[in-house]
């Protein structure tokens, strides 16, 4: 891949001689990994991009938005319930193809926009059809905030079917990678008792990282998931595996499972760069986190576990 591509990822090296990326423009910095090129680098990249956009578009013209203007629906519904209910880092992954929408059609009027002008700015993502399905999430939701305002009474997203996709997203870990990743990383590390936690609670980075100790009520782990905290959070209550009680027992009782050496939480993100590091030393490059998370649902429908019950453990709200 050619770094032209990414033309303001700028490396630099950490306190631990890790090479590391940061987008950094006009003053404005992100950090973008240690993978240079990964999927997780390009969607770390075309976020920050779509929010220097956004920030510019905001700053040079914040006072002369235009009523009725998607980029007016977009401020509005930045301020609804619906977008305060969302978790902190559901947020800034919708942001993404939000601001990269509103920098592009910002002040066209949403009452002008039909099923014809919907189909032609996901037809711009069909190369790459996962992303026009998340477009078109993105902007079903702006829209039906549009009905809500009563600015329009049809929401052509909704109507027009997403793109076929090849493959099924995450790959799904099989038992053989999880036995490789245990065979190069054994109880003891941090990286075993990472992927330990993950498989036998089907928690997601952002949870993995804040379970602890509090979290143990008797023979069962609970917690509410970070996604849906701000109504209230979907409760996760499920038996500790035998397994899990293994890795765990003994750990300090005054800090998070996977807290640094420091004793701090750890962030999603450093999560996600650790997991990475430790998946590709075992030759895992196709595995991640969230595999985990459709590992641990596999396990369980092969164990006979009906849908609601995999739900259950999975934080699912719907099937």
């Amino acid at each position: 891949m050619k770094r032209s591509r990414f033309p303001y990822a700028k490396s630099y090296t950490d306190r631990h001689g890790r090479k590391r990326w940061r987008y950094r423009h006009k003053g404005f910095s992100r950090e973008l990994g240690t993978d240079f090129g990964s999927d997780e680098f390009k969607r770390r990249y075309a976020g920050a991009e779509a929010e220097f956009l956004g920030r510019r578009k905001a700053g040079a013209g914040a006072d002369r938005t235009i009523p009725g203007s998607l980029s007016d629906l977009v401020a509005s519904y930045y301020k609804s319930p619906e977008w305060r209910g969302i978790g902190e880092s559901t947020k800034r992954t919708y942001r993404g193809p939000i601001e990269k929408l509103r920098a592009k059609h910002g002040d066209k009027p949403i009452s002008g926009l039909g099923r014809k002008h919907v189909m032609a700015i996901l037809a711009e993502k069909a190369d790459t059809p996962a992303a026009a399905n998340n477009l078109r999430k993105r902007l079903a939701q702006l829209l039906d905030h549009a009905i809500a305002l009563e600015w329009i009474t049809v929401n052509h997203a909704r109507q027009i079917k997403p793109y076929r996709l090849d493959g099924s997203g995450f790959h799904a870990w099989d038992e053989g990678e999880i036995a490789r990743f245990f065979e190069v990383h054994p109880q003891g590390t941090l990286a075993h008792r990472a992927v330990t936690l993950m498989l036998y609670t089907g928690a997601a980075r952002v949870d993995a990282v804040a379970i602890g100790p509090w979290n143990m009520k008797g023979d069962r782990i609970e917690y509410r998931r970070q996604k849906t905290i701000r109504s209230n959070g979907q409760l996760v209550s499920i038996p500790v595996h035998p397994d899990l009680a293994e890795v765990l027992a003994d750990l300090p009782s005054d800090r998070p499972y996977l807290a640094t050496a420091y004793g701090k939480p750890r962030s999603p993100d450093g999560l996600g760069n650790a997991m990475r590091d430790w998946c590709d030393k075992a030759g895992l490059s196709i595995c991640s986190s969230h595999g985990l998370r459709k590992a641990c649902a596999r396990r369980l429908a092969e164990a006979g576990a009906s849908a609601h019950e995999i739900m259950a453990v999975t934080g699912h709200k719907t099937l």
